[in-house]
């Protein structure tokens, strides 16, 4: 697999070397006048003193002369530039003059036009162009001089307010054998910051791939940048929304947010009216102080433990500065530079200590969001450096390549904190999965230990009831035969009778441990194997109407054998004392019960006039045991008829 970080890490390079490569693109050779020369065109430089109204009555002028049309320039001879020659002085270009940090902006100082000319020769039979990489003026105007005067070629007052941000391009028309003499007139405040960049005149088709080029890097990138920082902003947000233990998605979001409105001005022109016009700049600028907030406190949420008091003191510091900077007071004032000269020193202080941290922490992550925000540092010193004109003044505003740099340390750290937690949770589930498997052996040795012993115990129990049964009921008969045998009160045939009846009830006993899965009827035609013949040597006939019956869950060895018992009681009792010639034993099923039943055509007897022996109580408290219900019909000379209802799904015992 590829070492992503590793790739990843290379493309940061590549974005902090952006920067270098941009500016140094702007730096390339540029068409001229001369043909196949790289050399800018060499300008002359003419000003005079304007006041208010003049530079309104110029600007109104262009405005009339955009609607009217013509080819002459009609305004007053003070508004043209200078006819002679003493006016003109060669000027060397980029023209520039240094923004103080807190410039007063007042019309009492009054207005400066200033007049570039540069001279197109003839013979060339390309389209010319001319082309301006950065202007940091008033609207700027072109003229051309005709036989007949002064004539515009461009009024740049419907986009003033993006000329500082859009390179001025401008298509010229043929040039005829005299050549051709251009003039960029250019108004700026008297003693006020100014930026004018060489001035490039040649072929169409060379120039126009560098103002594409430059339009791209001024504004396309950028706009490009911030969409694509926005669309993750989002993506953090719904993050964070279901997360909100994460800041780190939040800040992510925050600052996201902050460096789209910082962006704005690449997607909206600036308000029309002074004030708005105010608080739309103190916005673009001041959420620039957020951006920087917002990327510090997301790089230390990944120091080992939290710096709340330096988290706190950037806070202030961006906060002093926002409200510091308000066009609230001081609307006299321009305090750009002042303000962003804080804010980068706020911002030093912030990432010196990250690079701190990510040096003692030794934190891959925190060192590489570390390098990013150092390199955002010197870009941001070089856009201030750019926007004050104390250097640089061609080159472009490079912080939004910075931030892509940052961004994506920002979202290699992500990456690397998820995978890490994904790691964790695999291990401790691992860990979980080895405990659990541990302690399933442990359970299951227990459950072998806890079914041996109830194996033991059930034996036991079973052996206690065989005992107890065979006690009562086998031990009892023949310590009873026994005693009247040696008393002599019983004849050898009661002693006989008195055996098979031994005999049979330990035959009963050992059926009933038999395994009958479940099955009534199979234990009872075990029962009519054994009691048979006896019943036959009684001259009872068996009658046999026994239907399948469902299997009986509950059905175990100690309920068999009160099942049997029961059934012995019964065909005993007809034997005994019915005088029955024939006995009939049917079962039936009622669906949720079975019906086993024992009829004979005895002489019966009546019900309300017998007393219940022990021998139909004891049969009444094993159906009991059973869960069912034991019923005995009978009348003198109609027969006696026994039914024993049993369940066919039984309640465990409470």
């Amino acid at each position: 697999m590829p070492d992503w970080g590793l790739l990843l890490r290379r493309w940061l390079l590549l974005l902090a070397l952006a920067p270098g490569l941009a500016a140094q693109a702007q730096r390339l050779p540029q068409p001229s006048a001369h043909v196949g020369g790289d050399e800018a065109a060499p300008v002359e430089l003419a000003t005079r003193a304007w006041t208010r109204a003049q530079l309104e009555a110029w600007w109104t002028a262009l405005r009339r002369h955009a609607v009217a049309g013509g080819d002459h320039l009609a305004v007053p001879d003070e508004l043209l530039p200078p006819a002679g020659a003493t006016a003109w002085r060669p000027v060397v270009l980029p023209d520039v003059r240094v923004r103080p940090g807190a410039a007063v902006v007042s019309d009492a100082q009054g207005y400066e036009m200033r007049w570039y000319r540069v001279q197109v020769p003839a013979g060339s039979g390309e389209a010319q162009a001319l082309y301006l990489p950065r202007l940091a003026t008033l609207s700027a105007a072109v003229l051309a001089r005709t036989g007949q005067g002064w004539r515009l070629l461009l009024d740049n007052q419907r986009v003033e307010r993006e000329q500082w941000v859009q390179p001025l391009w401008l298509p010229l028309p043929g040039v005829g054998e005299p050549g051709l003499e251009l003039v960029v007139a250019l108004p700026v405040p008297v003693d006020s910051y100014r930026a004018v960049s060489r001035l490039w005149v040649g072929p169409r088709d060379a120039l126009e791939k560098r103002w594409r080029w430059r339009v791209r890097m001024q504004s396309g990138l950028p706009q490009a940048a911030s969409l694509t920082l926005a669309v993750l902003g989002c993506f953090a947000l719904t993050l964070w929304m279901r997360r909100p233990d994460e800041g780190i998605y939040g800040l992510f979001a925050l600052g996201a947010a902050a460096w789209m409105v910082r962006s704005l001005h690449y997607y909206m022109s600036p308000p029309a009216s002074a004030p708005a016009q105010d608080w739309f700049w103190w916005v673009a600028h001041a959420s620039m102080g957020w951006v920087m907030l917002t990327a510090l406190l997301f790089a230390l949420r990944f120091a080992q433990r939290r710096y709340r008091r330096l988290e706190q003191g950037l806070i202030a510091g961006v906060v002093l500065v926002s409200v510091a900077s308000m066009p609230l007071w001081l609307r006299q004032l321009d305090l750009v530079v002042l303000q962003y000269a804080v804010t980068a020193a706020v911002a030093g202080v912030g990432i010196a200590w990250v690079a701190w941290l990510a040096w003692r922490e030794r934190h891959s992550e925190l060192r590489l969001m570390a390098l990013a925000l150092v390199a955002g540092g010197l870009v941001g010193a070089h856009d201030l450096a750019v926007l004050a004109g104390w250097a640089w003044p061609e080159h472009v505003f490079l912080m939004p390549f910075a931030m892509l740099a940052v961004t994506l340390s920002f979202l290699h750290a992500v990456q690397r904190r998820y995978v890490g937690t994904v790691e964790q949770v695999r291990a401790r589930n691992s860990q979980l999965q080895e405990n659990l498997d541990e302690q399933v052996s442990v359970l299951q040795a227990q459950n072998a230990q806890l079914r041996e012993a109830e194996r033991q115990q059930a034996l036991l129990l079973e052996r206690q009831r065989l005992m107890a049964d065979m006690h009562d009921g086998l031990g009892s008969s023949l310590l009873s035969a026994l005693v009247a045998t040696e008393q002599g009160s019983m004849t050898q045939e009661q002693c006989v009778e008195v055996l098979r009846e031994c005999v049979d009830d330990l035959r009963l006993v050992i059926d009933s441990l038999e395994p009958v899965g479940h099955d009534l009827v199979s234990l009872l035609a075990t029962m009519r194997y054994r009691l048979g013949k006896r019943l036959q040597a009684g001259g009872l006939r068996l009658e046999w109407d026994v239907q399948d019956l469902p299997t009986l869950p509950w059905l175990e060895p100690p309920d068999a054998l009160h099942v049997l018992r029961l059934m012995q009681e019964a065909l005993n009792n007809v034997l005994k004392h019915a005088r029955a010639s024939r006995v009939r034993l049917v079962t039936r099923d009622h669906g949720r019960y079975v019906e086993i039943r024992v009829e004979d055509d005895g002489a019966g007897f009546d019900l309300q006039s017998i007393q219940h022996g022990r021998g139909l109580k004891s049969q009444i408290r094993r159906a009991q045991r059973l869960g069912g219900k034991l019923r005995i019909d009978s009348s003198p000379g109609n027969g006696t008829r026994l039914s024993l209802r049993l369940p066919v799904e039984r309640k465990p015992p409470a």
